[in-house]
């Protein structure tokens, strides 16, 4: 009877540890990294490409300049041959947003006299026109200028 006990308990222990082995080999393979084939990984993925630069905003463009671009021209990128002048900045406290004044300029020269509001001013797509030609003095002293000059057709007549 003592014999019959004794091996009903190694049947025991033997179907535990069996049950034990499975469960240890199927934890080990759920955890397991699995092993990477380049080839398999190069045609699925393909080359790695970089991460686009995000654009600025114009505060963004702004913050690098001195006095906040104050004086500085800048224009969304999409635009050609405009620009504007900034000649007041009305920056929240997170200096990213804001509100911005500026003279609007179409080749060079000043659209108006009065600054405006400028619209547009936190899309990303604002850049710094580092080298556009001021013309010398005010709006008012151009326009003097085109008139003073004498036209050919009106001295022939």
């Amino acid at each position: 009877m003592a014999n019959a006990l004794v091996n009903r308990a190694a049947t025991l222990n033997q179907a535990t540890n069996f049950f034990r082995a499975s469960f240890s080999f199927l934890r080990n393979l759920s955890t397991a990294t699995p092993i990477k084939d380049p080839s398999i990984e190069s045609s699925a993925d393909g080359p790695k490409k970089p991460k686009r630069k995000k654009k600025k905003n114009l505060f963004e463009v702004a913050q690098f300049l001195p006095n906040w671009g104050l004086g500085y021209h800048m224009a969304k990128t999409h635009w050609a041959n405009v620009s504007y002048e900034i000649t007041k900045i009305n920056l929240y406290k997170d200096g990213r947003h804001g509100k911005a004044w500026g003279l609007a300029y179409r080749d060079g020269l000043p659209i108006a006299d009065a600054p405006k509001k400028i619209s547009g001013v936190h899309k990303r797509c604002w850049k710094y026109i580092a080298n556009l030609k001021k013309p010398e003095g005010s709006l008012d002293q151009v326009k003097e200028a085109e008139e003073s000059t004498p036209n050919p057709d009106v001295q022939a007549a």
